[in-house]
């Protein structure tokens, strides 16, 4: 994705002043630098949005986290709302409710075509200094 893009999680800025600087933490050195859950959520939410599944797996908590992430290149995730949060950087577990919207990339035949919305209420925890996505409740 370019950094003068505007990013997916819907915070109104740029990718390179958003959820770039989370992935090129993690992308360069392994780190990962989300500061709340909240943030972790935005940029896990752009990561399904541009096919990083490197660094979903990284902050999916270790107890939860799948054997093997396979994404479905036949969505396109276009569009966040957070709906409620908790948890700031200096907590330890936090939740963050929200709204995920996709719809069929172009090229899906008409018949195939999906448009929908997931509503789920996340779990975060901070294990060294880090938050990962632990799992949710979906609506």
């Amino acid at each position: 994705m370019n950094t003068d893009t505007r990013c997916p999680c819907g915070t109104g800025e740029t990718y390179g002043n958003c959820c770039a600087r989370f992935h090129t933490a993690f992308a360069e050195s392994g780190t990962l630098t989300a500061p709340t859950p909240e943030a972790l959520m935005r940029s896990r939410f752009t990561a399904f949005a541009v096919g990083d599944t490197d660094y979903l797996s990284a902050t999916w908590h270790a107890s939860t986290r799948p054997a093997d992430l396979e994404l479905d290149n036949s969505l396109r995730w276009y569009r966040l709302d957070i709906e409620d949060a908790t948890g700031g950087v200096f907590d330890s577990a936090g939740t963050v409710r929200f709204a995920a919207f996709y719809r069929s990339v172009p090229g899906v035949p008409a018949e195939e075509k999906v448009k929908g919305v997931q509503r789920e209420n996340s779990r975060f925890v901070k294990e060294n200094g880090s938050w990962f996505y632990v799992d949710g409740d979906i609506d």
